[in-house]
């Protein structure tokens, strides 16, 4: 079931009242006020929300894994999204990459800020930033690859066993990731070094000569504006990627999408690009907006990633 206390909410919400948020950029939107359909339950001690399709197990679907952003598995917006894709066919495990774990959270106003803030207030502010600052620097240090990888391949292991049918429907898995979740989606994309999948050893390590490598886990992926995503977990996708980004994102830098698009073209990777202006990093996240152009080139991306999909 959704914990509202984590659901996320949009930047451009207008409510006068005080609003707990998650930290990291892009976890911002505003709950969709709706039930989720899917459940919460467990593989290996990992809580993992899983949605089915409506005539499932009539119909299979296919195994597709959602890796969200900050706000983790208790979202109620990362829930319904699960949902949207579980009723367009797809059997949908989206585990807790966090641990029990997910982005701090952050309470602010919405109120009005003043428009000539006192000294006093400055300080104040320019404090809180920091301090905000300082927490999610923490967070994330405490989610690493080594962390992050086994905890995917433990919750993979168990529901390639358990859907063994929506593996075949689907000759294979697919996977979406949204923000911190798209790193990992590219990551189970490629040829890693075993010591790099079991968590041994950070991807920009030296490997050991002779280590063994271990082919992508995924058939297929989509993401959406990631955050921390290197040139080379780009560069090291090795089957079909989607890829949709926010133009001049501070998370997700032109000059990374580029040069990382570039030599997966050189690789021969076949790939699709989007790049959407005029939007906050975190649109594509299901959220509300005030806003009805980023309502629309919501609707759009996610038809994009779910059009790439169903094409393999």
């Amino acid at each position: 079931m959704a914990d509202e206390d984590v659901a996320t909410r949009a930047p451009e919400s207008d409510a006068q009242e005080a609003q707990t948020t998650s930290g990291i950029p892009g976890d911002t939107k505003a709950d969709q006020g709706a039930a989720s359909m899917g459940e919460i339950t467990k593989y290996n001690e990992i809580e993992v929300y899983v949605s089915k399709p409506s005539d499932y197990p009539h119909n299979s679907g296919k195994l597709l894994l959602l890796l969200t952003g900050g706000t983790g598995v208790h979202s109620t917006n990362n829930q319904i999204q699960a949902d949207k894709y579980a009723a367009e066919g797809f059997l949908v495990v989206m585990p807790d990459q966090f641990g029990g774990d997910p982005a701090p959270t952050t309470t602010t106003s919405t109120a009005p800020a003043e428009a000539h803030p006192t000294i006093i207030e400055q300080v104040k502010l320019g404090v809180a930033s920091v301090a905000k600052s300082f927490t999610i620097d923490m967070w994330l240090a405490r989610h690493t690859p080594e962390k992050v990888l086994p905890i995917l391949h433990s919750v993979l292991t168990s529901v390639k066993e358990e859907y063994a049918d929506a593996v075949s429907s689907g000759g294979g898995i697919y996977a979406v990731g949204y923000c911190f979740g798209a790193k990992y989606a590219l990551l189970l994309a490629a040829d890693l070094h075993k010591d790099v999948a079991a968590g041994h050893r950070a991807p920009e390590m030296q490997a050991e000569e002779g280590m063994a490598r271990q082919g992508p886990q995924v058939k297929c992926g989509a993401i959406a504006h990631g955050t921390q995503i290197t040139v080379e977990e780009l560069a090291g996708v090795s089957v079909p990627m989607c890829v949709v980004a926010v133009k001049e994102d501070p998370l997700f830098p032109d000059l990374v999408r580029e040069q990382g698009v570039e030599a997966m073209q050189k690789k021969g990777v076949e790939h699709e690009v989007s790049v959407y202006d005029g939007v906050p990093h975190g649109f594509a996240v299901l959220g509300d907006y005030a806003d009805e152009g980023i309502v629309e080139k919501q609707k759009e991306a996610f038809g994009q990633m779910l059009a790439w999909l169903k094409k393999h």
